[in-house]
């Protein structure tokens, strides 16, 4: 029997797992100017193994860090940034390496989704007999 699951491997996981970055990536750029907002992120390899089950996952390192398994997160854990610089009105956002992330994970994003495309690709054809 066909296991498509077996087919596609971790892939579909990644991209989701990305989308998920994106859109915590894109909230720390949309707060840049919000005072005292901390930047939040994930640890996309801890979260990849963590749902995978090859590693112990995510941990909380720190009593402030938080999880949001009941808020759409999947229960992967959502780390807030150490800021490299300090700001005056306690804003984690660094705009330059938001964007830097943002732009990364996106194009890790679109890798992921051309490689399912042509695994699909592959399966449609052998299903046919191509």
């Amino acid at each position: 029997m066909f296991n498509l699951d077996q087919a596609l491997g971790i892939h579909p996981l990644a991209a989701q797992l990305r989308s998920q970055r994106a859109e915590l990536l894109a909230a720390n750029l949309a707060n840049a100017d919000t005072p005292n907002y901390q930047a939040r992120d994930l640890d996309f390899q801890a979260a990849l193994e963590q749902a995978m089950g090859a590693g112990d996952g995510l941990r909380r390192t720190n009593e402030w860090h938080f999880a949001l398994g009941d808020g759409g997160h999947g229960g992967v854990e959502i780390l807030y940034r150490t800021p490299a610089q300090a700001s005056f009105d306690q804003n984690s956002v660094d705009v330059q390496a938001e964007r830097a992330r943002f732009a990364d994970n996106a194009v890790r994003y679109q890798a992921t989704m051309r490689f399912l495309d042509s695994k699909f690709s592959g399966l449609v054809r052998a299903f046919r007999g191509d």
